[in-house]
């Protein structure tokens, strides 16, 4: 997938933004506090909006369904 990643998974951008199907989203933790604030920095947010680099990908994820936003912001500045 063509996702940046800019942080290497560190929380520091919104590069990894991604936009889970409905019915996997409530599937996964909940975003922390933290990721929330990050996603408050990135374009076209959803409702289902979560950074890819949080979502702990296990055999029950096999499947999992996200589309990659249409507009990215990275919250680096860069």
């Amino acid at each position: 997938m063509p996702l940046e990643g800019t942080c290497e998974g560190q929380m520091a951008c919104s590069t990894c933004h991604v936009i889970v199907a409905r019915e996997w989203f409530e599937k996964l933790p909940e975003a922390s506090e933290e990721e929330e604030d990050m996603l408050d920095l990135a374009a076209d947010v959803h409702a289902t909006s979560r950074l890819s680099c949080q979502i702990v990908l296990t055999e029950e994820m096999d499947g999992l369904e996200v589309r990659i936003p249409a507009d990215s912001n990275d919250a680096q500045g860069f």
